[in-house]
């Protein structure tokens, strides 16, 4: 059982469900690393206030409250009030309004009403529990209005006066009717917000291939168009199971690196300019880019028989291929080894199980000379019954 600190009375309210779909950890958290300063008070007194999932929105602090992250409070809400969870407060929360894209001059904030009473805390509860069961309820009204739309996820307000139906499609949706039905069949107004598939699976939350929790989910409020050029660029295989992501979109982590390869392919020949050799034509198959080596192949069709050339040795090749000159290798023979560029490497016989056996013997028997072996000799059996 979870137990949450109702800072109005400062007692504790248990309710294991809020902990699941409201409490701070997990979806868009911030580290407030500025919360041991004293005084620590933002110019604006702008307050970070978190809802369901990812869901946030900034107020002000007219009645100058003392809030600190953890706290439940009453805030405005068009119409009545809604109940949110403090996650932010201070100067960290300008920083997070200039990374959210919110123009302060023209920004005019809600504001915070008051902490949070048991009455609205209990009233907040009522109108979570709700929120599965209307879920699905909708869905199955969408789906008898014939309606090309998924309703993904509900919010109630924290006065059970208004909720927040969350819903996906692919091309413009007349849902008044729809609208109409809900607003008969639950009693509270209804506001239809459209999401992207991006952003459903940042409210869903779970677990990415890499083992840690999904990106949209944790820290990306922005997103990025994802193309496929993208993974041509950092040389990764085109297969749609291994880049889709849970949303069954492109992957986002695929542009996190995408600069640092572009940067290092700039000086990098054509790929599409075969070698033309002595030996033959030799054709681009791969390429490591950081260490700057490309594998060129004799046949166009099949990867068999690869040599490692140097970028330098490519430019080189085309370079006197221009000139219509056909070097006699790929490799120079002239020229010493190519630098041995750092890597892993086995030194420590991390694979063997009993390395650490084979050297405490070892040096056991160092500066010691080896024991002959002596074979033990059979009896003379006759020799004994002679002396009987």
């Amino acid at each position: 059982m979870t137990e949450i600190k109702d800072s109005h009375n400062n007692s504790y309210v248990k309710n294991p469900e809020l902990k699941e779909f409201r409490l701070l950890g997990g979806k868009l958290n911030v580290q407030d690393w500025l919360k041991d300063i004293p005084d620590n008070i933002s110019v604006l007194d702008l307050v970070e206030i978190k809802f369901k999932n990812t869901r946030k929105a900034y107020y002000s602090n007219p009645n100058k409250l003392r809030l600190v992250r953890g706290d439940i409070v009453a805030v405005e809400a068009s119409p009545g009030h809604d109940i949110g969870i403090v996650s932010l407060t201070g100067n960290l929360v300008l920083e997070q309004v200039r990374k959210n894209n919110v123009d302060i001059e023209n920004f005019e904030p809600k504001k915070i009403y008051r902490k949070a009473k048991p009455v609205d805390i209990e009233k907040w509860h009522e109108a979570m529990s709700l929120e599965h069961q209307t879920m699905i309820k909708a869905r199955q009204i969408s789906a008898s209005l014939n309606l090309d739309m998924k309703i993904g996820d509900v919010e109630y307000q924290g006065d059970k006066t208004k909720a927040i139906f969350y819903y996906i499609a692919d091309d413009r949706v007349d849902f008044r009717q729809l609208i109409k039905v809900l607003a008969e069949q639950f009693r509270i107004r209804i506001e239809m917000r459209q999401i992207g598939a991006r952003q459903e699976a940042g409210r869903i939350g779970g677990i990415g291939p890499c083992g840690r929790e999904l990106c949209c989910s944790t820290w990306m409020s922005n997103f990025v168009s994802v193309t496929t050029n993208s993974a041509r660029y950092q040389e990764i295989s085109l297969n749609p199971q291994k880049l889709a992501g849970q949303c069954g979109k492109l992957k986002c982590c695929l542009n996190y690196e995408l600069d640092s390869y572009m940067d290092a392919q700039k000086d990098f020949p054509d790929v599409n300019i075969p070698l033309h050799t002595k030996e033959g034509t030799a054709f681009h198959q791969k390429t490591d880019i950081f260490k700057r080596i490309m594998w060129y192949s004799f046949d166009k069709l099949n990867s068999v028989n690869l040599v490692q050339v140097p970028v330098s040795r490519v430019k080189e090749i085309q370079r006197l291929n221009k000139k219509g000159i056909n070097v006699d290798k790929l490799i120079d023979p002239n020229s010493s080894s190519y630098e041995k560029s750092l890597d892993y490497e086995n030194v420590v016989g991390q694979d063997s199980l009993n390395r650490f056996d084979k050297n405490k013997s070892n040096n056991n028997n160092k500066g010691t000379k080896p024991r002959r072996k002596f074979r033990r000799k059979p009896r003379n059996n006759n020799r004994s019954q002679s002396q009987d």
